[in-house]
């Protein structure tokens, strides 16, 4: 889709914040879901960089075929399932390559050579942290530490679901300092993919708490999170996070198109101003 020419709309109390309208309050909200990649920690930015290749190096050619034709091509099927679980991406691929004449691998083979290469790529990042040479402030999304004190303080239910592996999620959440804020509530993809999905986990969310819809807040940089807060009534909050100049202000424009067309009711481009904005949602403190 393509958004209309007018300069988004702002509040002067939260410059940085991108309202496609009006905002009432919602003092009954509760419990508040976060995505991870993108939208906490940018230890994975330019994943698109290993992602990409492998895809182009699995597809078969057609005659007169570009090479960046062929990348044009999986770099959509890539980004229009960012946000699910990558194996969804990976079937994706087994998808074309058979559509081609191709004989594909199985979508669990591409998504652990997917991994073990994504791995070698963040290596130096995830040592860094690990060792302590490197500080969490690094790769935490700006302002994403001070926002979450400020949730926690206000009494409110955090939760994390990832497209990524369970396992690595866990790992880099501890290695940002994320844990504490969301205790046994950190959930992952899994190769048994049918048994996650962030609708499971927002559904599961909502019957544990004997809650509706109205008393969940969702932040994330991936469609997927948006529109399934959306679905049960929901607030969603699209951070469409500059992961490559983290901190700059500026907002990714096609993480804003994509989430201002799933119905997010927010854009920000980090947490600068974000907790002025939960403030007023949730009324006085």
């Amino acid at each position: 889709m393509t958004l209309p020419a007018a300069p988004p709309r702002t509040d002067d109390r939260w410059p940085s914040v991108e309202l496609p309208a009006s905002l009432e309050p919602r003092p009954e909200i509760g419990h508040v879901l976060f995505d991870f990649d993108g939208t906490l920690s940018t230890i994975r930015q330019g994943w698109p960089e290993v992602m990409v290749p492998m895809f182009v190096e699995a597809v078969p050619r057609r005659p007169d075929e570009s090479e960046e034709s062929i990348r044009r091509l999986v770099l959509d099927d890539i980004m229009r399932l960012n946000g699910k679980q990558t194996i969804y991406q990976m079937i994706q691929l087994a998808d074309r390559v058979r559509e081609r004449g191709g004989e594909p691998r199985e979508p669990l083979w591409y998504k652990h050579e997917y991994l073990r290469r994504l791995d070698a790529h963040i290596a130096a990042r995830t040592s860094g942290l690990a060792d302590g040479t490197v500080p969490a402030a690094a790769f935490l999304v700006h302002g994403a530490l001070p926002f979450l004190d400020h949730l926690r303080s206000r009494g409110l239910r955090l939760y994390l679901a990832s497209g990524t592996d369970e396992p690595a999620v866990k790992r880099e959440a501890a290695l940002l300092g994320l844990s504490p804020y969301f205790g046994d509530h950190i959930y992952g993809a899994l190769d048994d993919y049918k048994n996650f999905s962030k609708k499971i986990i927002i559904d599961r969310i909502l019957s544990e708490n004997r809650i509706t819809g109205r008393h969940l807040l969702a932040f994330g940089d991936g469609y997927v999170e948006v529109e399934n807060t959306k679905q049960v009534g929901g607030l969603a909050i699209a951070v469409a996070s500059d992961e490559a100049n983290n901190g700059s202000g500026r907002v990714d424009p096609w993480k804003r198109e994509r989430l201002l067309g799933v119905g997010a009711d927010a854009v920000i481009p980090d947490y600068r101003d974000a907790i002025g904005l939960v403030d007023a949602l949730l009324g006085a403190d």
